[in-house]
């Protein structure tokens, strides 16, 4: 297998440190999604969020030209490096150990997507094989990838990712022109395939796969991002969909007639937690985003803004509504849902008992009556409702919610 040598070779700090700032183009995990949705709204939970973990790539110069992509071949004034896949599997292992909690491993697309995608399997291969590393292993997939390849590449990995980037096809000819459907969804297809296959027991394979999808690259509603990712559960089954709020503030070559376009980096977080709703409580797209509403507002969570649309659903009496109908109570996420149902097995519940399991009071207590008595005044008929429920503005320094740093949310993917 080849070499790839550059006639100026970074050091490895050098390296090091562009590769950080590479990783800022792309979002891959849990805890980055997860600590975002939680910072913007407490009241939605989640599963904690996994510890950072570090993203490490082959090579940075890539033959796609994406408008978003700090990797695109049209960026001439940028340092490029690369490595063999013996340095990439040294590296990763080095920082895996330091770390203690897995690596991620990536690239620009170089030369070819097959010929890259080698370069990565090869480069998993000694990770387990040779250097005998046994923890949590993320390996990137390159758009179009051959199915041999990615079984490859698989055979080594915990998780395989390849990203979709937009939510309508028409999107890939005005942001990143060398993409296609075809080849996202093509290798999309075989690592689901391929993930069925081994557990059936027929092949050793990666147990799950992501995704990354930009807002605002389309302008696209919020409702047909919803859609996408609701179908790419289901269709592939995907472990996450990640999202990047889709930034073009500057020139690049091949992408003159672009408009500049800054997406709001809160409208991210709103699809965080817009997708949890989906996940873990059962909400669909179109009750999140409905036709006369397809797009999450600033100041209030979807779950809080569902409930403002579904006023004569309310007040519910803990001691009776089940446990979909307390999930979808503003302020009573699955944790508190689950401990209600217990509780309530053994004593009728007031609001001092909800108080005493820690529950807060501040917003579910507008939506609920406990043994029949109801604390929030006219609060349900009062035209100041949506103030009392709105979390306000998403202000959040991306740089203290992270912990998994294999990226940095809000900036755009990395496009491979």
């Amino acid at each position: 297998m080849a070499n790839v040598i550059l006639s100026k070779k970074p050091d490895m700090g050098e390296k090091m440190a562009l590769m950080r700032e590479d990783a800022k183009y792309e979002v891959g995990a849990d805890s980055d999604a997860e600590q975002t949705a939680l910072l913007c709204a407490g009241h939605i939970k989640g599963k904690p969020a996994p510890p950072k973990i570090p993203k490490l790539f082959l090579a940075s110069r890539c033959i796609f030209n994406c408008a978003y992509c700090g990797c695109r071949c049209s960026r001439e004034e940028r340092t490029n490096y690369c490595n063999t896949p013996a340095e990439l599997a040294q590296m990763a292992v080095s920082e895996a150990e330091r770390n203690g909690h897995g690596v991620f491993i990536t690239s620009s697309i170089y030369r070819s997507a097959d010929y890259t995608q080698e370069l990565l399997a090869e480069s998993a291969r000694i990770i387990r094989e040779e250097l005998h590393y046994t923890g949590f292993l993320h390996t990137k997939v390159m758009p179009g990838a051959d199915p041999l390849l990615i079984a490859r590449t698989g055979k080594y990995s915990n998780r395989l990712s390849v990203n979709i980037e937009v939510a309508q096809s028409s999107g890939y000819e005005r942001i990143a022109k060398q993409k296609n459907k075809t080849n996202i969804l093509t290798p999309m297809r075989d690592i689901s395939q391929q993930i069925l296959a081994a557990r059936d027991g027929r092949q050793k394979f990666a147990t799950s796969q992501t995704t990354q999808l930009m807002a605002g690259s389309t302008q696209e509603t919020d409702r047909t991002i919803l859609t996408l990712s609701k179908a790419l559960y289901r269709k592939y089954r995907l472990k996450r969909v990640y999202y990047t709020a889709f930034k073009y503030l500057h020139e690049a070559e091949g992408y003159e007639d672009l408009p500049p376009t800054n997406t709001p980096y809160w409208r991210m977080a709103r699809l965080y937690q817009a997708d949890r709703l989906m996940q873990l409580y059962g909400f669909s797209p179109e009750e999140v985003t409905p036709e006369d509403a397809p797009n999450l507002q600033e100041d209030i969570d979807p779950k809080a803004a569902w409930a403002l649309r579904h006023l004569d659903l309310y007040p519910v009496e803990v001691n009776t509504a089940d446990y979909e109908t307390l999930i979808r109570v503003p302020g009573i996420g699955v944790t508190y849902a689950k401990r209600i149902l217990e509780a309530r097995r053994y004593c009728t519940l007031t609001h001092d008992i909800l108080r005493k399991m820690r529950i807060s009071l501040k917003r579910c207590a507008i939506f609920i009556t406990c043994d029949g008595k109801y604390t929030a005044g006219n609060s349900l008929d009062s035209l100041q409702l949506k103030t009392l429920l709105s979390d306000g503005p998403v202000q959040i320094s991306i740089f203290d919610s992270l912990k998994e740093g294999e990226d940095i949310p809000e900036k755009n993917g990395c496009g491979t």
